[in-house]
């Protein structure tokens, strides 16, 4: 086995796992210390299978899309209903940074490359079921939407799909959340503040990319705003509106959009 990239992991024993959960700690330069990765590993003798990367909103940690959104199990349903083929999930934290890092670099940690870089390093080290060779996506709620959003754009040439649900579509709006100050969030360049504008730096590596808000959202209008300067820039994508709130009820609706979006590019109608 290849020399690992990370000075120390930690991998769960599957005696003792349920449900296809298994969990990663890995020591990383990027977090000055551990992450944590939930990966969903669906059953069955599989390889090389796509990997879906889901971030977190605030407050949250890599536990949280599958024991508050129940993504591992609408997954699965999904798989046994024929609707999306087999994939891993890799649900990381955030870096615990505050109330939430926005997935960004700030106060001497690189959040961006936790989830861009070593997510994925972490989980093709871990779960033989991926490989090399695997197609990559990648997916947020709210302030993880910001980041999946942004990173997917940045990494255009990793990511072979990019979505996001209720998202933060400006640093400006983590106001609206956290308690830290917004002006710890400021970034150098615009584009790691701004989803607009990583996409339109990005515009010609652009994988495939779809965002969905509820109507009653509180980032509702932040959203219509994204959607018609994407359109006014010529920028193809897909956006949605449906019932809800910025609320797990809706998350865990809305992620089949994402899964049979994605499912939908990684294995394309005749």
């Amino acid at each position: 086995m290849a020399e690992s990239k990370f000075r120390t992991t930690e991998l769960s024993d599957p005696r003792f796992e349920m449900d296809g959960l298994r969990f990663i700690t890995v020591k990383t330069d990027n977090l000055k210390g551990r992450g944590d990765i939930c990966v969903w590993v669906p059953e069955g003798d599989h390889k090389d299978l796509p990997i879906v990367t889901l971030l977190h909103g605030v407050y949250g940690s890599a536990w949280i899309w599958a024991m508050m959104g129940a993504a591992h199990i609408n997954t699965k349903r999904l798989i046994e209903e024929g609707k999306i083929a087999p994939c891993v999930l890799a649900m990381p934290s955030d870096g615990l940074w505050g109330d939430g890092s926005a997935y960004n670099d700030h106060d001497g940690f690189s959040f961006e490359k936790w989830i861009a870089e070593d997510v994925p390093q972490a989980v093709k080290e871990n779960i033989p079921q991926v490989s090399d060779t695997s197609k990559m996506f990648i997916s947020g709620l709210s302030m993880g939407g910001f980041g999946a959003l942004r990173i997917g754009a940045k990494y255009g040439k990793q990511y072979d799909g990019v979505t996001g649900h209720s998202s933060i579509t400006e640093i400006e709006q983590m106001k609206i959340f956290v308690e830290e100050p917004v002006d710890f969030y400021r970034q150098a360049e615009r584009e790691n503040e701004d989803v607009f504008t990583a996409i339109i730096n990005n515009k010609e590596n652009l994988p495939p990319l779809r965002f969905d808000c509820g109507e009653t959202d509180e980032l509702i209008e932040y959203n219509r705003k994204l959607h018609a300067d994407l359109e006014s820039a010529g920028i193809s994508h897909e956006y949605e509106e449906f019932k809800g709130g910025h609320q797990w009820e809706y998350w865990q609706e809305h992620l089949e959009d994402t899964l049979v979006f994605f499912n939908r590019i990684d294995v394309p109608v005749e």
